[in-house]
């Protein structure tokens, strides 16, 4: 990916990365720095097919660790909030040929990675942002204790909630990643005059493409602030004057429940725009932003498999519709029916893509590639329809993941967690409606006879194996859980079978 990625870093003294109490990077700095990690890795026999997991807070480093990966191996970021049990198997799935970890995190990856015989390695941050040394832990040389090697060409390798409960691998090419921020930074018409205020993890294809890759490729400049916190956000603003942040719906709640205090910051640090994206933007949030903030709100959908961006509304002058996520930008756009035809304007059916930035095949899951390929096209599974001028808007969904706050959920991962419980003889997962997040998790239980359990007791359980986001907020206890026409549990719509939402 250095290639494509060299064709636009512009080698200058101009700054791109900035950060809370570090020194600020040049264009110049960061070539020197991926030139130098490439070293490093060659040093420790990291391959261009080695898959490089990482679990770091988010910052700089991250994001350059990230880059460099993409380039001289395979970038593997993983969030820091999984569980063991998750760690292992991420690990195990990816092939991942070492672990990169903050010391100071706290963290079950690096007792995972011991587990496995993979090697850890100690990023250790340098005075500068996105500078740093990777401290072997243990020899890397010797790879006797190695879990076999993926062969994989891809230069980012990222997992995707699926139907069941096995996430779904996907690999994206540099030309993948290149061409979807090449997209995401001309349809926000990014310059050199741009700075980004990143408050997006970069351990989601949201935070690497959309905000880092599309900054760097436009020549713009990125403060990396250590992960989202809304009481620092308008001492940032203030601070590094952005012109543009990017985030999901309810970082942008949390920063509009703090803006009445903070007015003057807003008028005198004006943004240019809002982008929003990984999940739906309900509309009295956004005329809000606007409103406060004084300027557009750019609401984008994408997924992970089309290295984010599939559609977008428009900067002004164009027209913008909220509700809609836009036309096609990118990737090619169609609706068919459940026979595959092509369906006509304003006919609701899913929405198939195609494109330089879209997957060709998940990793070793010939069902999931079954499913989810219709000749050239991806299948979404999201529903939806294009209106008369090309803007897109999505209706439902036919695939049953959960979208909580922009993090993708498969009930049936908890299912299956929760199973295990002796208490529980039946139990569900389902998606319910959430003012703040969309979309949370709802749990229809069956207990045994005779047994007793408590919401808390479950919520104890589920900690000890899955990520905190995944644990359901709202618990039903019942003597039988709905069932369809044909006698099995339907997830879509159960949430209103079950008296819990309208509509």
């Amino acid at each position: 990916m250095y290639e494509l990625l060299s064709k636009h870093l512009k080698l200058n003294e101009e700054i791109v990365l900035e950060a809370p109490d570090r020194g600020s990077l040049t264009y110049r700095e960061l070539n020197e720095t991926l030139i130098n990690l490439k070293n490093t890795f060659k040093d420790l026999l990291i391959s261009k097919s080695d898959p490089v997991a990482m679990v770091l807070p988010n910052g700089p480093d991250l994001g350059v660790l990230f880059l460099a990966s993409a380039c001289f191996g395979i970038a593997a970021p993983l969030n820091p909030n999984y569980s063991k049990k998750e760690f292992l198997f991420f690990l195990t799935d990816l092939k991942a040929r070492v672990l990169i970890v903050d010391p100071e995190l706290k963290s079950e990856a690096t007792l995972a990675a011991k587990e496995l015989g993979i090697p850890v390695l100690n990023l250790l941050p340098n005075e500068k942002a996105g500078v740093f040394k990777l401290n072997p832990i243990r020899d890397l040389t010797n790879k006797t204790n190695i879990i076999e090697s993926s062969n994989c060409k891809a230069s980012l390798l990222l997992h995707t909630s699926g139907t069941t409960s096995t996430p779904k691998l996907v690999q994206l090419t540099g030309e993948n990643l290149i061409q979807s921020a090449l997209n995401i930074g001309n349809t926000l018409k990014l310059n050199q005059r741009d700075t980004c205020l990143n408050i997006m993890p970069l351990f989601h294809i949201h935070g690497l493409v959309a905000i880092f890759m599309a900054s760097i490729l436009f020549s713009g400049k990125l403060i990396c602030p250590p992960g989202f916190n809304a009481l620092t956000f308008f001492k940032f603003l203030k601070k590094y004057t952005p012109t543009w942040y990017s985030g999901v719906p309810t970082m942008h709640q949390a920063i509009l429940q703090r803006s009445t205090r903070n007015l003057d910051i807003i008028k005198e640090h004006p943004l240019r725009f809002i982008r929003s994206s990984s999940a739906a933007l309900p509309k009295p949030v956004l005329k809000e932003l606007e409103s406060t903030f004084q300027c557009s709100v750019i609401e984008a959908y994408g997924m992970t498999e089309a290295s984010h961006q599939i559609a977008s509304n428009p900067l002004p002058p164009e027209l913008r519709k909220p509700g809609t996520v836009g036309k096609a930008a990118g990737p090619k756009i169609k609706i068919t029916g459940s026979n595959g035809s092509d369906l006509h304007c304003n006919q609701v059916g899913e929405i198939l893509i195609k494109g330089k930035n879209v997957i060709k095949s998940y990793v070793n899951n010939p069902k999931a590639n079954e499913d989810s390929f219709y000749e050239t096209w991806f299948r979404t599974g999201d529903l939806g329809f294009i209106d008369e001028a090309g803007y897109l808007t999505i209706s439902g969904r036919i695939k049953e993941i959960i979208n909580k706050g922009g993090e993708k959920v498969s009930p049936k991962e908890i299912d299956d967690v929760l199973q295990e419980m002796p208490a529980v003889e039946q139990v569900v997962c389902f998606a319910i409606n959430d003012n703040k997040y969309g979309e949370d998790i709802g749990c229809a239980i069956v207990l045994a006879p005779g047994m007793l359990l408590t919401e808390q007791e479950i919520v104890m359980h589920a900690s000890k194996y899955l990520a905190r986001f995944k644990i359901p907020s709202k618990f039903l206890f019942l003597d039988e859980i709905p069932k369809g026409a044909t006698g099995k549990i339907q997830r879509i719509g159960l949430a209103k079978k079950l008296g819990l939402q309208n509509g």
